[in-house]
């Protein structure tokens, strides 16, 4: 379980250079119910991420993928995170949504963790025949000015083939508008953590 003291001990090597993953298994979805009778419940994620490694096995940067719902594995997730990167699918009521988060992320940065910031809104499944996805983009900057990146990741069908070939979309069609994408993506998100200093 993503959320075992020994999660250090669980990470896989992939088929990209220095990028291993410690994936979520069928015990996760009984977490939420386990977590709620935990003291420092909101801490096992954060208390797991910082048990002493080897600088060999130290990474330098480490992404946790959370669940859209804002539950104990959401909260976990943010406990335990610098910053939080949020992707906004190009849909009305995403908008809605993404309020909500950046309140629960001010709630948790007055509680349980002062360091946690937002990095970032990366809008996503931009379809620019959809006069939909223009005005969530425009609604999107308009509320949060620079705090949205510049990329945008496009509708695109090799991201959503990629899963099932177990590949992420960079090795299934590098050439593919969405896997160039999340290239730029990336790189912007190494430049803004440069600048706030977190990366050497």
């Amino acid at each position: 379980m993503l959320l075992d003291p020994d999660a250090t001990n669980l990470p896989r090597a992939t088929g990209v250079p220095g990028l291993t993953i410690v994936p979520a298994d069928p015990d996760l979805a009984g977490a939420e119910i386990e977590l709620v009778s935990e003291e420092r419940r909101e801490f096992r994620l954060r208390e797991a991420l910082r048990r002493p490694a080897s600088a060999a096995q130290t990474p330098n940067i480490i992404l946790i993928d959370c669940p859209p719902s804002l539950g104990l594995l959401t909260l976990n997730g943010l406990v335990a995170a610098d910053a939080v990167l949020v992707p906004l699918q190009c849909e009305f009521f995403a908008l809605e949504g993404l309020t909500q988060l950046t309140r629960t992320i001010d709630l948790v940065r007055r509680g349980l963790n002062p360091s946690l910031r937002l990095l970032g809104i990366v809008l996503t499944m931009f379809d620019r025949r959809n006069n939909l996805s223009d005005l969530v983009a425009a609604d999107a900057r308009g509320f949060f000015g620079d705090r949205v990146f510049e990329t945008v990741i496009p509708r695109n069908i090799r991201v959503s083939e990629a899963p099932s070939h177990g590949k992420p979309v960079i090795l299934y069609d590098y050439r593919s508008p969405g896997a160039q994408a999340y290239i730029r993506l990336a790189q912007e998100v190494l430049s803004r953590e440069r600048i706030v200093g977190n990366i050497d």
